[in-house]
């Protein structure tokens, strides 16, 4: 497990895994008072926290999935990226996908954070790619069954 440094500007706890095997944390909305997203709006939430990943991790902000499958709230940069080098406020960018207006309130757990490691890729410039069995089947090409 890796150690990051967090400040805690905000009212609520601090982010923790509901599961020993949980992948990500919950986000918390840290407002003074509730607030609502209209059908098509969208929103930064702030979330009152500060971090500093280490060099080679980022943290993936991803939408709730009981928050999009019963009230059609996601984030809309899924998955919103946090770099190792940013040192501000973590906002969350909501959107109302559905018909009727959602009411956010003050600590509510609005997206979940996943810590991930990454690399970073040097492009190498070529005249051609290797074959492959798939080649340049994309969006669909296996099918639907």
């Amino acid at each position: 497990m890796i150690q990051v440094k967090v400040i805690n500007k905000g009212k609520q706890p601090l982010p923790q895994y509901a599961t020993a095997q949980s992948a990500g944390m919950d986000l918390r909305a840290n407002t003074s008072e509730p607030f609502t997203l209209n059908p098509l709006e969208r929103k930064l939430v702030p979330t009152g926290l500060f971090i500093a990943l280490p060099e080679g991790y980022e943290a993936q902000v991803r939408p709730r999935s009981g928050l999009a499958l019963k009230h059609g709230i996601t984030v809309l940069n899924t998955p919103g990226t946090i770099d190792a080098d940013y040192r501000g406020e973590i906002g969350v960018v909501l959107v109302n996908l559905s018909n009727e207006p959602f009411t956010i309130e003050p600590g509510e757990r609005i997206a979940q954070m996943v810590i991930a490691k990454h690399e970073q890729a040097n492009f190498l410039v070529v005249e051609e790619l290797d074959e492959t069995e798939r080649g340049a089947g994309g969006y669909g090409h296996t099918g639907v069954k």
